[in-house]
This record gives structure tokens, C-alpha cells and sequence, in this order.
């Protein structure tokens, strides 16, 4: 199995084989989060107006997304785990759109497979890959808004990379901690909580708390995603 790692929009637009599209905070956490809160679907997208032209093909799907991090007007929640209402999405309709994590999603055009991929289900993306046991692996970073790069994300892309190898990564809880100085400060700033609240940080760094993964397919309306328990 050769395993790649990818960076950013252009690395999704060339990530072939199984692709993983990373985007640790928050859009791919997240997405894990609404599924276990009891989602029916959710659909990626990547354009805003393609978000809000569900509303006339079904009033009762729930909005979520972003731009430069903050809830979209007309939207019915941001891209931030931590205040969604449960009540408010279970067995809904999704529409997610975001900066990076969709547009990666939207833009992997020669991927055979995509894969969503976040620190909450890692050991369970890992186990999904070496069952199908694909020749080429890419995981894309995803990184800030698709075009610089987030030290969440290519860390997540080095601890599936060990996962997958068999290598060993014993210092990755650490790892994962140091990031409250790095890509994740903004979560820990007071000016900022009501954007980018504290308890996104740890949702999003709960390390392989969901046995199951997140695929992508293809259907008439545009991308859905699969969850597929492993």
C-alpha cells in the first residue's frame, strides 16, 4: 500500500486511490458528532448558494456551515459541535458547507474512494482502509480554509499513516495537548468563544471515540456521506 499525504485544495484535486479528506476543526469532527446525535444524512457541499437551494427541495433539511469560521446568515447552525441541538437535527437532512474540509470533498475528482478524516474516528479509518486494502492511500490536509496549512490536520494525516504502517506513535495524546498552544489556541481565546467555543477543541480532539467511518457518494443530488460502522 503506498500512502501519500496531500495538502490543501490543489492536494485534493490530485489525491488519487483511497482518498481521506482531513479537517480536524472542525468540519469532519463535527460530522461525526451529528451522526452520532442521530443524523439521517448528511450532503457536502461546496457553494453557499448550493447549500440554501435545499430549502425549496427539502424545508425540513438543517443548514450548517461557515465562512473564515463563523455561522453563514440563514444558516441554522455553524460549523461547531459543540452548539448544535441535538433535537434540532436528529433524523434530518444535513447541508454542510465549510472553507476547507467540503471543498476538499468536492474537489478530490480522481479519487476512487473518499473518506472523511478526523482524530474522533482515526482507528476506525484506519481499519476500513487495510480491510479494502487499496494500492494507493492519500490523505489530504485540509489545513486553514484549503490554503495554509494546520498543524491539527497534518498531524491527524501522521497518526493514520502510523496506523496503517503498523509504526508506533506513543507520544500522540501529548501531541494532541501541545495544539492548545498551536492550531487550536484560537478555541482557548475569551474574544473568540462565541466563534470558536473551548469544548469544539476537546469534541474535536477525542481520540477514536466513534467506531465507524464516513464515506462519500455520489447520487443525483449532488455528494452524500455514508456512515458505515466498523
Amino acid at each position: 500500500m503506498e500512502i501519500r499525504i496531500n495538502h490543501l485544495i490543489e492536494g485534493a484535486k490530485q489525491a488519487e486511490g483511497l482518498v481521506v479528506i482531513i479537517d480536524v476543526f472542525r468540519a469532519f469532527s463535527l460530522e461525526c458528532w451529528l451522526y452520532a446525535m442521530g443524523a439521517k444524512e448528511i450532503r457536502p457541499v461546496g457553494a453557499i448558494g448550493d447549500a440554501l437551494s435545499w430549502r425549496e427541495k427539502d424545508p425540513e433539511a438543517v443548514l450548517i456551515g461557515e465562512r473564515h469560521g463563523r455561522k453563514l446568515d440563514g444558516f441554522d447552525f455553524g460549523n461547531s459541535p459543540s452548539t448544535v441541538n441535538p433535537e434540532a437535527i436528529r433524523g434530518k437532512r444535513i447541508i454542510h458547507t465549510t472553507s476547507a474540509g467540503t471543498q476538499g470533498v468536492t474537489n478530490a475528482v480522481h479519487a476512487e474512494e473518499i473518506l472523511t478524516g478526523s482524530f474522533v474516528n482515526a482507528q476506525a479509518i484506519a481499519g476500513y482502509i487495510r480491510q479494502r486494502n487499496p494500492e494507493t492511500v492519500t490523505l489530504v490536509c485540509m489545513g486553514k480554509e484549503g490554503l495554509a496549512p494546520a498543524e491539527e490536520d497534518e498531524l491527524c494525516a501522521l497518526y493514520l499513516r502510523s496506523l496503517l504502517t503498523g509504526e508506533d506513535m506513543p507520544d500522540i495524546d501529548e501531541r494532541l495537548q501541545t495544539l492548545r498552544a498551536g492550531g487550536g489556541r484560537h478555541f482557548f481565546d475569551p474574544d473568540l468563544q462565541d466563534v470558536f467555543p473551548e469544548k469544539d477543541f476537546w469534541m474535536c480532539i477525542d481520540r477514536n471515540r466513534f467506531s465507524f467511518v464516513i464515506r462519500i457518494e455520489s447520487t443525483d443530488d449532488g455528494l452524500v456521506s455514508v456512515k458505515t460502522d466498523f
